[in-house]
């Protein structure tokens, strides 16, 4: 098994190096979950480990609703890599993912309240993943929950990869009372990508 490398660049080096790690690590394991989400974890805690990399174009919260920007999507779309921007109190509605996914916490906190799918989805606990923190999501592991920013007074910033471009997935949205599902397709916040390729 092959271990990933570090990784030890700064600013846009820092993007770039996880891009081409986590591309490696996707073409290496193959439909092999279980090794993207152990060595995809270490990749992803490296890079939110470090707070300089993310253009302020892709850290902008919306006054309503939190953001969802696209940073990179494979060729292939066996990855996406996204920025979660949280304002003050935001949170998503109960939801699952359908692909496998990481979480790493760059900036604040955020909040997991976690839900089975057995027939309805039922609270299943909470989790709290503060700064370079990571977790894992996938239909194997569990993937239904509703996530908050942890603070209601201060912005609160995840980084995500999933499985697939997630943005044109089509997944579904819980209601909190009945279960029943809804189909939806997130989409993105961004019409471009960040320039990973400068400095």
């Amino acid at each position: 098994m092959t271990t990933p490398i570090r990784i030890a660049e700064t600013g846009p080096r820092r993007l770039r190096g996880f891009i081409a790690a986590m591309t490696r690590l996707v073409e290496e394991a193959g439909e092999d979950e279980a090794r993207i989400l152990e060595q995809g974890r270490h990749l992803l805690a490296d890079l939110v480990a470090v707070d300089d990399w993310l253009p302020e174009a892709y850290a902008q919260p919306h006054p309503v609703h939190y953001r969802q920007y696209l940073l990179h999507c494979d060729p292939l779309e066996r990855f996406s890599l996204v920025s979660f921007v949280w304002g003050p109190g935001q949170r998503t509605p109960i939801h699952d993912h359908t692909v496998w996914g990481l979480i790493g916490v760059l900036r604040g906190a955020e909040e997991a309240e976690l839900f089975t799918p057995d027939g309805l989805p039922h609270p299943a606990g909470r989790e709290r993943l503060e700064a370079g923190m990571v977790d894992a999501v996938s239909p194997r592991i569990g993937d239904i929950h509703r996530v908050s920013n942890a603070y209601d007074d201060r912005v609160s910033i995840s980084i995500h990869v999933y499985g697939a471009n997630i943005g044109a997935v089509s997944r579904h949205v819980f209601d909190a009372a009945s279960g029943a599902p809804k189909g939806f397709v997130s989409g993105y916040a961004n019409d471009s990508l960040p320039n990973c390729w400068q400095g």
